[in-house]
């Protein structure tokens, strides 16, 4: 549900000399489960407006606690600037959907085949991922943008013949930089934001890719548009969007003319079922495709055309890193591991700064120190730090941020060595190859000579 809580709205003069409203601060109040939203605390928003005023500034996903029993999380969608009026929020509220994704199953040759993972969103499952994933150059907020665009056009009927939108996004980068964990995100924060606004239900429909070869030949195809169909009939509803989840795309929508001559044919139907459902699916406004891949290389060209944006999700800068560490730090801290209470301040709160504490200068190091490392392994420092390094129940913050330099350099030896490993298999195989070959060469000359002799 989305509406507006108005009091006195600031103005400012445009340059036009006209008296505008200020954008909406954006709220989002999640509700405990079985609440009356009708009867919550009538003070409801002069309690987050009280907030919003005793502070001077405020990240963005800043949560926060309020009084009403039946509020479980407020959350602030915007940063909020020190002299930014406060008087005008937009709420989004939204209660979250317990237990976990239903499997999809369907019957191929006799056995139950998992084809997806199926959830009803906004889902406890994917509860603050959001907020845990860190990118630069506001790529989180701009992809989600994409989404309630597309969604808005979809549900006002935009003509698709002067307005070109697949409504389908590639995300793409090396393994380990959360391309997944953000398609869950964005499928989260879509529904939270248009929850009752323009879509009663929202889906997230995850595609098990690797489950679609059947062992049968020629039958692969056939599992796709069965697929394909459950999310047709998820489709039929037109109060509800349908988020669709294709992890590895690479793997159902590979390079036709990379395939081989020897490979079977069955290959090819899989990645020509695959276009071909997903431009039946288009002709419904209320589904949206989001694709990941670790290979864009080996992506058919046909489906890279057919996506709206295929945007490049990189390992974290170092300034990603210190916020994705003092994320962690901060929950350390709040349940007593990491005893300090001193606050490490934001990247944008260090930028203002005049002075910074040594912790602050060991953690600007450590980040540097990280780079390289993907956003899943900088999330195991912490516990590494503390497994290999700390290895009592509490200590001092100066304490733990060395044990996470000690852990980081752990891991960047043992990445080193898997890779020299790496490199002394392919050398010997190269050497082993030609070996072989100058022994074929060999036998083959002497054979000649024999029969020359002859």
């Amino acid at each position: 549900m989305s509406f507006n809580f108005t009091s006195e709205p600031d103005s400012k003069y445009s340059k036009f000399g006209k008296m505008e409203a200020p954008k909406p601060i954006g709220i989002e109040i999640a509700y405990k489960k079985g609440a009356n939203k009708k009867t919550t605390n009538p003070d409801l928003e002069k309690q987050i407006q009280a907030i919003l005023a005793d502070s001077k500034a405020l990240p963005k996903d800043y949560s926060f606690a309020v009084t009403d029993p039946n509020v479980e999380r407020v959350t602030l969608c915007d940063e909020l600037l020190e002299r930014a009026p406060r008087s005008n929020l937009k709420i989004y509220s939204y209660t979250l959907h317990d237990g976990e994704g239903e499997q999809e199953t369907i019957e191929q040759g006799g056995d139950e085949v998992q084809i997806a993972n199926h959830w009803l969103l906004p889902a406890r499952e994917f509860h603050g991922l959001w907020d845990s994933l860190i990118y630069e150059d506001s790529l989180k907020e701009n992809l989600l943008s994409f989404m309630h665009t597309t969604a808005l056009f979809s549900q006002k009927n935009v003509n698709a013949n002067l307005i070109a939108c697949n409504r389908l996004v590639l995300l793409h980068g090396p393994p380990g930089t959360g391309k997944t964990s953000l398609c869950q995100a964005l499928a989260q924060k879509l529904a939270i934001r248009m929850n009752k606004s323009i879509y009663m239900h929202f889906h997230l429909f995850e595609i098990n890719s690797h489950s679609l070869f059947s062992k049968w030949f020629s039958e692969s195809g056939k599992l796709v548009q069965k697929v394909f169909g459950q999310i047709n009939e998820l489709c039929q509803d037109p109060t509800s969007m349908v988020c669709v989840l294709v992890d590895e795309v690479e793997s159902i929508a590979f390079a036709r003319e990379a395939i081989s001559n020897n490979e079977p044919s069955d290959s090819i139907r899989v990645v020509n079922a695959v276009l071909t459902q997903l431009d039946r699916i288009r002709r419904f406004p209320n589904v949206m495709v989001l694709a990941t891949s670790n290979l864009t290389g080996s992506i058919d060209l046909a489906f890279l055309d057919r996506a709206d944006i295929v945007q490049y999700v990189g390992p974290p800068t170092k300034e990603a890193i210190y916020e994705i560490y003092r994320s962690a730090i901060a929950n350390l801290q709040q349940v007593g591991i990491v005893t300090d209470r001193e606050e490490l301040p934001s990247r944008a709160e260090l930028a203002t700064a005049t002075s910074k504490g040594n912790a602050t200068s060991m953690l600007e190091t450590l980040a540097e120190q990280s780079v390289g490392l993907s956003g899943r392994s900088l999330r195991k420092v912490p516990f590494l730090a503390h497994a290999l390094h700390v290895q009592q129940d509490a200590t001092t913050l100066v304490k733990f941020l060395t044990a996470m330099r000690s852990a980081v350099r752990r891991m960047q030896a043992d990445k080193a060595m898997l890779g020299a490993k790496s490199d002394q298999v392919e050398v010997a195989a190269v050497a082993a190859a030609t070996s072989d070959l100058s022994g074929s060469n060999g036998s083959s000359a002497a054979a000649d000579e024999r029969s020359v002799s002859m």
